[in-house]
């Protein structure tokens, strides 16, 4: 969750972008536990350009200005061997380039820092795995294939040692050490789990699936073909369910029963009592009350005139896809995904400021410093920081194809990449 007062760090500080600000920023640190405490380590940002296989490492505030570049796909020769000697994993891989991957292959969907700053582990959805790389020489130190056919999101734990990664075809997802690749763990979820989430103490990872957003059934009528979505939350030691929380239930309660159940991005409030997340299809987002179990309220934002009616044209289910809250948690980011604008919302009042246009910004999170909104631009290869106070626009920073996540992270400092 966001800090008050100490010191955030790139686990502590990622930890809360996916444990609390559902990968925003934030996140509570000591000072035994913090890597940035170190004049060795550096904070940035790590821009993971999907359909290119890079990740760009850029400032975390400021100007954002690159700082170096990563290869993500080293291997992607061994892998393509792989995969075309294997039948069942070709027409998987087709699959993903042809479905979610709009035609493109899909290289690169999640990364994060180690605490030491010398590695990057990253989820590779193409090749249906989680590999970490030395930041030093760009070589691969572990790969970790999941089960299924393909990887997706992640979180790290608020220690640093543990990262979650969903298994989206094989409704699982596994949490591995993030030095050695080894499982520690695993949970099964709904169909095709998507966003993970720690808890800020750690305890409780949080899981949302989101069925299946590639067919082309998106009439509302026709949503129960959609699969079983739901929020599985288990524990983060023994990997036992703890609560599973549908909001089909939660939204036909406040009258929503045409509404996606289909949970995406999501934001837990700084003391975690409140949760707000985005669903399939709709143009806005929902507050959660965890303590009692309901949707509290609900916040519709502009529609884009130029964008189509016709759902089945929106990309992978989405018209919304990113949120993500001020550390003091009085603001929130919002990427309008098929509306083409990103947009600060104030917590108390969801009285939103200006549309800043955007092209399909696919995520949103926090700067460093706690004072911008930061959005991918996947349809123009840029970020953009967004200012809190203003809503406005201070900045976009060309990167590579297709952007899809973007974390704060450390790298040693002076890092400006990998020697080979």
């Amino acid at each position: 969750m966001p800090a008050s007062g100490t010191r955030r760090t790139s686990i502590r500080h990622v930890c809360a972008v996916a444990a609390a600000l559902a990968l925003t920023a934030g996140g509570t640190a000591s000072a035994a536990a913090s890597p940035a405490a170190s004049a060795d380590l550096r904070e940035v940002m790590f821009v993971g350009n999907n359909w290119e296989g890079t990740a760009d490492v850029i400032k975390s505030s400021g100007d954002f200005a690159k700082i170096g570049r990563i290869n993500v796909i080293p291997d992607k020769d061994e892998r393509m061997a792989e995969i075309n000697a294997n039948p069942i994993k070709w027409v998987y891989f087709m699959a993903i380039r042809n479905s979610v991957g709009e035609g493109h292959d899909q290289f690169v969907d999640d990364m994060y820092s180690t605490p030491d700053g010398k590695s990057m582990v990253v989820s590779r959805p193409s090749f249906a795995d989680v590999v970490s790389i030395d930041l030093a020489t760009g070589d691969i130190n572990w790969r970790f294939p999941v089960s299924g056919y393909r990887s997706d999101h992640m979180a790290v734990s608020p220690d640093g040692t543990r990262v979650a990664v969903s298994a989206s075809t094989a409704n699982t997802v596994h949490v591995l050490d993030v030095n050695t690749g080894k499982q520690v763990g695993s949970f099964a979820t709904g169909d095709k789990p998507h966003e993970n989430i720690f808890t800020s103490d750690g305890k409780y990872i949080w899981n949302m699936s989101i069925g299946d957003v590639n067919t082309a059934l998106d009439d509302t009528w026709l949503d129960w073909t959609k699969g079983d979505r739901k929020i599985t939350v288990v524990d983060a030691t023994t990997f036992k369910q703890v609560k599973v929380i549908d909001m089909r239930e939660r939204l036909d309660a406040i009258g929503l029963s045409d509404y996606s159940d289909a949970v995406r991005p999501a934001a837990f409030s700084p003391d975690e009592t409140k949760l707000y997340f985005q669903v399939s299809f709709f143009n806005g987002f929902f507050e959660y009350d965890v303590a009692t179990d309901k949707i509290t309220r609900t916040k519709e934002l502009p529609k884009n005139p130029a964008t189509s009616t016709d759902r089945t044209t929106w990309v992978n289910d989405s018209r919304h896809h990113g949120i993500s809250m001020k550390p003091d948690g009085t603001k929130l980011c919002v990427a309008g995904t098929m509306d083409d604008y990103a947009v600060v919302v104030d917590r108390a009042t969801f009285k939103e400021g200006p549309l800043v246009t955007a092209s399909k910004p696919y995520w949103a999170t926090v700067s460093g410093d706690g004072k911008s909104c930061v959005v991918s631009e996947s349809g123009s290869d840029q970020v953009t920081a967004i200012d809190f106070a203003t809503g406005k626009k201070t900045v976009s920073v060309p990167v590579g194809d297709h952007p899809q996540r973007v974390r704060l992270a450390h790298v040693p400092t002076g890092w400006t990449g990998p020697t080979s």
